[in-house]
């Protein structure tokens, strides 16, 4: 189980039976939007608020997963989760509706990434059989809570990201046969490089990210290029090119694979004003469970490794002028077609 110094091999490659990705209104103008489940046409789902409306997706992906599947909820043994808002409140509520056993989670926008490592440890052990690993975030909710409401109308500096409206989940067993599977994972250490500003979080992440590609492949004595394609979480623009020069300071051969960013991916930079690009716990969610592995089940991609960045602050901590801790997870997903 235990490869090298901070990841996983998990030998009995659980199964990813079912994804889901459902969207709002201003990813669905996107340039994926053709691979995504649902997409919604309002912000407010039908909801009295952005939080419920929030929640509302993660109970929808959740459930949708399920159905694509065939599973019943109830079959479910763990409900792996989490967002941005205090204290997950998305997850933490949608969880008391959906009645599965639930293990909250927050890794903020690396979320995604998370929850997915832990599920696939779980079921590769023999501690569940079926598990689910979803986020959530919400572009209102996220706005009000880490910066300005909505309504406020800030003018924000090139270097801001745009929060994904959207939810992601996948539900891993130990019973798939064929289809992709979770080979691997490395858990990624905190990295606080001083910066303050949290309109440039792809900034502060980006050396959390290289640092966990670094282990990833140390650990598992791989180039690049065992990779088809190596995708961060939500650096976008600013993030994506430190990271670049950071990995071409350490000598990492990425040239021998493909390397992109969810963040730059999920909009339109022509159309739609999005600054350097999106973030949001969502953000590589609905890119991996939606884009991505479509192309993983149809053959198109064999090998990714998708790694999930998160900015570790809080309004408090911003208030009181700390820096930004930052982190990220890398997991391994095979096709399993030859």
């Amino acid at each position: 189980m235990l490869h090298g110094t901070q990841s996983w091999i998990f030998n009995n490659k659980p199964a990813i039976l079912s994804t889901a990705a459902v969207v709002g209104p201003f990813e669905g103008r996107g340039p994926l939007a053709e691979d995504f489940d649902r997409i919604h046409g309002e912000l407010m789902l039908g909801q009295e608020s952005w939080e419920k409306a929030e929640r509302a997706l993660l109970e929808e992906s959740t459930q949708l997963a399920c159905e694509k599947a065939n599973i019943r909820k109830e079959q479910v043994n763990f409900l792996l989760a989490g967002d941005l808002l205090d204290q997950i409140i998305s997850s933490s509520f949608a969880a008391s509706t959906l009645a599965i056993p639930f293990i909250g989670l927050f890794g903020a926008c690396s979320t995604a990434i998370e929850s997915l490592a832990l599920a696939a440890l779980l079921v590769n052990s023999g501690a569940a059989h079926y598990a689910l690993a979803a986020t959530c975030s919400h572009n209102a909710s996220a706005e009000k809570q880490f910066r300005y409401p909505t309504e406020y109308g800030s003018q924000k500096p090139p270097t801001a990201q745009f929060t994904v409206t959207g939810s992601g989940a996948a539900l891993l067993s130990d019973k798939g046969v064929g289809g992709p599977h979770v080979t691997a994972a490395t858990i990624g250490r905190v990295i606080d490089m001083g910066i303050t500003d949290p309109f440039n979080m792809g900034a502060a992440m980006a050396p959390a990210a290289v640092d966990t590609i670094q282990a990833h492949l140390r650990d598992f004595r791989r180039q690049p290029g065992y990779y088809d394609l190596i995708v961060t979480g939500d650096l976008s623009k600013v993030g994506h090119q430190i990271a670049v020069e950071l990995l071409d300071k350490h000598q990492i051969p990425m040239q021998q694979t493909e390397f992109k960013d969810c963040g730059m991916m999920i909009y339109d930079y022509n159309t739609q004003q999005v600054q350097a690009g999106a973030s949001g716990c969502a953000c590589s969610a609905v890119v991996t469970y939606g884009h991505l592995m479509k192309k993983l089940w149809s053959g198109e991609l064999k090998r990714i490794l998708v790694v999930g960045t998160g900015a570790l602050l809080s309004p408090i901590s911003f208030q009181q002028g700390n820096s930004i801790p930052c982190i990220a997870h890398a997991v391994a997903i095979e096709s399993g077609v030859s």
